[in-house]
């Protein structure tokens, strides 16, 4: 899978509401618990309980998306000793929760560094000229848009998981959905893994469309990732999500081609 690291493609404005969406994620991240782990090292039980207790409050939990209701129990991030040994306290909830609610809340939390570094580089690459070209609302009402497809449309597959579902990762595909789509052409400075990373200058089109065939094959079960607690579906949805907003918001208006070549204008007396 290459790597996108910068996109040859200027904005006429700045993307201040791509500047929020990062700055709020890394925000909210640095609040949770996975803030505190590098994702090198084990955590110890209290800390896996207590993370395990604040995600099942706060993420979007598929059975309870497709419920409309929360978990009858849930960890209470206090460590006990059962007959099987020691693990996490689960009861009755103290708190109310709302599901639908509970899908905007997951499109901040990430689970670890990576996890947010990876959404966030994606979104700086491509979001500034998704957002240039939708305009600052409508381009954050798609975005969100495309999380909640997301969100939805995995719990739909998923729809007896109760693993918390938790990133921008869907959000974040919609916005590449919609890049193809409007910027198919533009170029992308991408790292490449032969042998070593190899810096090289590839079409959108070749870069996303290969990010949506890699995210379709794992998520139909053709072939097995090792990131196994990927939701790939999610991706998907919030891919053809942006695809289908940028058809409809953009309609047969062609974007400015920024390597067409422009003759001189010349002042007619």
């Amino acid at each position: 899978m290459v790597i996108p690291v910068h996109d040859v493609n200027p904005v006429r404005r700045r993307p201040w509401v791509t500047y929020l969406l990062i700055a709020a994620n890394v925000g909210v991240f640095l609040l949770t618990p996975a803030a505190t782990t590098t994702g090198v090292e084990s955590s110890s039980l209290g800390e896996l309980c207590r993370q395990e207790a604040f995600y099942d409050r706060y993420a979007a939990i598929p059975r309870e998306l497709i419920g409309n209701r929360q978990l009858p129990e849930v960890p209470t991030g206090e460590v006990g000793v059962g007959a099987g040994g020691p693990g996490c306290v689960v009861s009755e909830p103290s708190y109310h929760k709302l599901p639908a609610l509970s899908v905007l809340y997951s499109m901040f939390l990430h689970g670890g560094w990576l996890h947010l570094l990876g959404n966030m580089l994606f979104l700086w690459v491509f979001g500034n000229n998704v957002e240039d070209r939708f305009g600052r609302l409508r381009y954050l009402l798609v975005y969100l848009l495309c999380g909640y497809v997301a969100a939805y449309g995995f719990a739909l597959g998923s729809h007896d998981a109760v693993t918390p579902l938790v990133g921008a990762s869907g959000a974040v595909s919609g916005v590449l959905g919609a890049y193809l789509v409007l910027f198919p052409r533009a170029r992308v400075w991408s790292l490449v893994p032969v042998l070593l990373f190899i810096p090289l200058r590839l079409p959108a089109w070749l870069v996303l469309g290969l990010w949506f065939v890699i995210q379709w094959v794992y998520s139909a079960g053709y072939a097995v990732s090792g990131a196994g607690s990927v939701a790939y579906l999610a991706h998907v949805f919030g891919f053809v999500t942006g695809v289908l907003a940028a058809l409809t918001l953009a309609g047969r208006q062609r974007p400015e081609d920024p390597y067409r070549r422009r003759e001189p204008r010349r002042r007619v007396a």
